[in-house]
């Protein structure tokens, strides 16, 4: 019974909801991290969106379990391995789903409307999306950019447009960025080729996905710099809270800029991974690079300082 659980848990793919912390950036880009309300809801639309990934995770585990089999390391996934019978599979799935809409519906209609829309989106790139070149990229990029809105949704705050560009572009840069990070891997191994395992590889040369890489890399930079320079401040801060006087003084404060060097050296440590074939799976860098771990840990903190302490 303890196998069988321990295999219901990694077909979840909990390494992967580590995605669903995009639904965090309204509440820490507003300032309003700290109101107990709006915390919790953020935190409840997390979950929601955990439970709700995790179910397609499944199904897509089910459905590819044939190429599954061929491929270098998703060989090893449950599913494939036969560790988890399909049937139970299905159970926890649906399951999943269940819980997952439940906890959408008590927190609202626009977040409910956008949970329904993301696994909609989710359940039609398993079964159809995938198969089809660039609209396979553009579903996951769609995926990733709704679990911000759903931030927004679960608050009722809205984030600058130069910061939602910058999350459109960080989204595709990260979807392509698997594509090219998958033939990369693919190309290492002898006797495989790229339709064994996802059928629209064969479709992408590796110039083209250079190419897009480049292009979604540097908009995510200029985006972002654009949104830490353009943003007027929209808190105080704790440091300068009792001296206004001086604050006055800096109605341009453009203390957020202090973050895009991180930014930066992130996306340019993150391409060196994609071409050396470990950007496959990009929940796990961000969870095992030390280098690219260590800068996202230092890019919060100095957000965090510079929106809750300073004032950004």
């Amino acid at each position: 019974m303890g196998k069988l659980f321990f295999a219901i848990i990694k077909t979840a793919r909990p390494r992967q909801w580590v995605k669903n912390l995009a639904l965090w950036t309204t509440i820490l880009f507003t300032g309003q991290l700290f109101v107990p309300k709006l915390f919790a809801a953020t935190l409840w639309g997390f979950v929601a969106f955990c439970f709700l990934s995790s179910s397609n995770y499944i199904v897509n585990d089910v459905l590819d379990a044939p190429r599954d089999r061929k491929h270098p390391f998703k060989k090893f996934r449950p599913v494939a391995m036969g560790t988890l019978p399909v049937p139970i599979a299905l159970v926890a799935s649906i399951l999943f789903f269940l819980i997952g809409l439940g906890i959408s519906y008590q927190l609202g209609r626009p977040f409910f409307i956008l949970a329904s829309v993301f696994v909609l989106l989710q359940y039609s790139y398993t079964l159809i999306l995938k198969h089809i070149s660039v609209i396979d990229i553009l579903a996951i990029t769609t995926a990733y950019f709704l679990r911000v809105y759903a931030g927004e949704a679960a608050t009722g705050y809205h984030i600058s447009v130069w910061l939602a560009l910058a999350a459109l572009s960080l989204a595709l840069f990260l979807a392509i960025g698997k594509r090219r990070a998958e033939l990369t891997l693919i190309q290492g191994y002898q006797g495989m080729v790229p339709r064994d395992t996802r059928a629209t590889l064969t479709h992408y040369s590796e110039k083209l996905l250079d190419t897009y890489t480049a292009m979604f890399a540097n908009s995510t930079f200029i985006t972002y710099a654009f949104y830490t320079f353009l943003e007027r401040p929209i808190t105080k801060g704790i440091f300068f809270r009792n001296y206004a006087d001086f604050v006055g003084e800096f109605p341009d404060r453009k203390w957020m800029m202090a973050t895009i060097p991180f930014v930066l050296f992130g996306i340019m440590r993150y391409m060196q991974l994609i071409y050396e074939g470990k950007g496959e799976s990009p929940e796990q860098i961000l969870t095992s690079d030390r280098p690219l771990l260590i800068t996202i840990i230092l890019w919060v903190a100095v957000v965090f300082v510079v929106m809750y302490g300073i004032g950004g």
